[in-house]
């Protein structure tokens, strides 16, 4: 590793490199076409981001180029590259929709080596020249599971590479893997160098993730409630964007600190509201999974799942907002019975930590509070002991009937019967 970013690795508090930025590192400084695969939250960025920088020469025009899927994704990889690339005098721009194309183009007259964009920007400016890939080494896709998946971004990516050197090192990064990861030599005429880390990474906290059992009508509701929970901060994910701006405006009624991320949104007004909720100041963003795929906030308490996603891929993306590098985190799914049945179903197998969830007091619980409740104290994560509560049968039921009625007929000793009239 490059002396500077060492130190820096250092100043930084890194003991070692996480699974994924090991096994990757020599593949990529030697230039080979890699694919590599990693859990969320394992320091995938950085695995690039270190070796390819190392190659680069200062004011030799772009020569490193990552594009990702989304604008917050995109603003969030050109914070952690020009934070490093700074170090050895590496100019890095960002080239996103929703941003001022002017002010873009004013920025590529530097001929910055590193340009970090969303596919629809990047080949914008390519096909008005104003963006030039002759200089470029590297290509990076990140999220590639998602990218290359969907064909309209594929077509994009291939028109980008269309315009660059035939000899360039192609690096591709992703959380799961997918079914387009078969066909590499079609789309790209490469056979990749194919690291998988996902069985020995353990950068992941410990995450539980609950059921809560809520009627549809009712979600809103809930979702309120949660919003009272201690130290309660999350992202909250929709399929549909007027699902989300309904129940935007019920929050906001309730008077609680929420915000909106969405594609319709100005660039500042998605960074303010990020920047709200790593604040603290912000107790929920309600967003989709296209706008807040790959993201990181650091310590994020919580993902709670508004709608239930129906594939794994998409709840394992949207669980790794939260537990990463080691914190601890929690996902809340609402749901009806039968959708929750069939989230069970779906992630039946799976190794997570799945666990019914029940509201009281400002916590939440793995089994229904009884009146004893015992707080572990002085315990960071306000974790609560609970004691297990006795099933009501229904001669229980019976038996409270009958003692409720003793009583009454108790209190109605020696007070005269009303006398009703006939009608």
């Amino acid at each position: 590793m490059n002396n500077k970013f060492k130190q820096h690795f250092d100043e930084l508090g890194f003991e070692k490199l996480t699974p994924i930025q090991e096994a990757t590192y020599e593949a990529l400084v030697n230039d080979e076409n890699v694919l590599g695969v990693a859990p969320t939250g394992s320091g995938k960025t950085l695995a690039y981001a270190l070796p390819l920088l190392e190659k680069l020469m200062p004011q030799d025009g772009t020569q490193l180029l990552i594009l990702a899927p989304s604008q917050e994704l995109a603003a969030q990889i050109t914070n952690v590259v020009r934070e490093w690339g700074d170090l050895i005098e590496l100019h890095t721009i960002s080239l996103i929709g929703g941003a001022n194309v002017k002010r873009q183009i004013e920025k590529l007259k530097k001929h910055p080596e590193i340009v970090v964009g969303t596919p629809g920007r990047v080949l914008e400016l390519i096909e008005q020249r104003k963006l030039k890939l002759h200089n470029l080494m590297t290509a990076v896709v990140d999220e590639a599971d998602e990218m290359l998946a969907d064909m309209e971004s594929m077509d994009k990516i291939r028109s980008i590479l269309g315009h660059a050197p035939s000899q360039l090192q192609l690096v591709f990064f992703s959380a799961t893997k997918a079914p387009i990861f078969n066909d590499f030599h079609k789309w790209f005429g490469i056979e990749p160098h194919y690291i998988d880390v996902s069985e020995s990474d353990d950068t992941a906290g410990q995450v539980t993730h609950y059921l809560v059992e809520t009627p549809t009508r009712k979600r809103a509701e809930m979702l309120r409630k949660l919003a009272n929970l201690n130290g309660m901060h999350a992202l909250v994910f929709f399929k549909q964007v007027a699902t989300l701006k309904d129940v935007y405006e019920k929050l906001k009624h309730h008077h609680i600190a929420v915000a909106e991320l969405n594609s319709t949104m100005r660039q500042t007004e998605r960074q303010q509201a990020l920047a709200g909720l790593k604040k603290g100041k912000i107790t929920f963003i309600l967003t989709t999974d296209i706008t807040a795929r790959g993201i990181d906030i650091p310590g994020l308490p919580a993902v709670i799942n508004y709608d239930i996603p129906k594939d794994k891929v998409t709840y394992i993306h949207r669980a790794g907002r939260t537990g990463r590098m080691g914190a601890p985190g929690a996902v809340i799914n609402i749901g009806n019975e039968h959708e929750l049945r069939n989230f069970k179903q779906l992630m039946d197998h799976s190794e997570l930590d799945i666990q019914n969830g029940f509201l009281y007091n400002g916590q939440i619980y793995t089994e229904r509070p009884s009146k004893e409740i015992q707080t572990s104290h002085g315990n960071s994560n306000k974790k609560i002991v609970v004691k297990p509560t006795k099933q009501i049968t229904t001669n229980d039921k019976v038996k409270k009937k009958k003692k409720k009625k003793r009583l009454r007929n108790r209190k109605n000793i020696g007070k005269p019967k009303a006398h009703h009239k006939n009608k």
